[in-house]
């Protein structure tokens, strides 16, 4: 279950937090605090569609990249929803931009191996680093708050690796058309999209969703991929598609992040 919630900063909260910018604790105070909030909004709206009583949750895993607080945002959502104390669950801080796809081959790894495990419909998922990138997208937590600088050659090791993690993840399927299937990117700069498209050689509209949330969001980290993935889903129902892959039945979900890290998850659309 998969729902998107941002918060963006408001002139509200910097007349009421006027060392905001000066100061990572007043950030770290409103992040804290808020996280969990949004992540409840998501959930209830998740839980809504799946139609299924709250109690039947039987794993949660939470990403983020703005807190860091001890009991997590995890525990905390546990108890906003009033989950089950015995709800078993895992939170990742600071994965970047991939953390989108590791929760989900989290998700389908914990379903596969616990009996009664709830998730998406997953078929499979991978992950690989990149041979001597690790400077290629980095992060450090400062005083500032979380720094992150991008080397202008990411693109580029994208374009050189991404048929790679295709013919892995979709070769044990039989399949390497890739316009058959639907794409959900990471849009992490519009020369990420522009090298993979060139690569696999892909027709203009297949990025198209992911073009359309890095214009009207930017870069949003791991999130991403599930802005990408609603928007999809909203698009193939309004033009009653027969799957919400854009009426297709295969699909990939890609991320990029730090490492050079690639998440590769394949879906299947039902």
């Amino acid at each position: 279950m998969i729902k998107k919630r941002y918060m963006h900063l408001s002139e509200k909260i910097i007349k009421e937090n006027p060392n905001i910018g000066a100061s990572l604790d007043a950030r770290q105070d409103i992040a804290n605090v808020e996280v969990p909030k949004l992540g409840k909004i998501a959930a209830v709206n998740a839980i809504g569609e799946w139609g299924q009583p709250k109690s039947r949750i039987t794993h949660l895993v939470f990403c983020t990249t703005t807190s860091l607080h001890m009991p997590g945002a995890d525990y905390q959502l546990a108890k906003i929803l009033g989950l089950e104390p015995k709800v078993k669950r895992v939170m990742l801080y600071l994965q970047g931009c991939f953390g989108g796809g590791t929760v989900l081959r989290m998700a389908k790894d914990l379903a596969e191996n616990n009996v009664g495990a709830r998730v998406l419909v997953l078929i499979s998922a991978d992950q690989m680093f990149i041979p001597d990138s690790e400077n290629a997208v980095e992060g450090h937590v400062c005083e500032m708050g979380l720094v992150v600088n991008l080397a202008k050659n990411v693109p580029n090791l994208i374009f050189e690796y991404i048929e790679k993690c295709m013919v892995e993840a979709f070769g044990p399927l039989g399949i390497n058309d890739w316009n058959s299937l639907f794409f959900i990117v990471h849009p992490g700069g519009r020369a990420i999209l522009d090298q993979i498209e060139a690569k696999l050689s892909l027709k203009k509209e297949k990025l198209e969703v992911s073009r359309h949330v890095l214009r009207e969001y930017g870069n949003i980290v791991s999130s991403c991929v599930f802005f990408v993935m609603d928007e999809m889903r909203k698009r193939s129902f309004k033009e009653e598609k027969a799957t919400t892959g854009e009426g297709l039945e295969w699909g990939v979900l890609l991320g990029f992040g730090p490492g050079l890290t690639v998440e590769t998850v394949v879906l299947r659309s039902q």
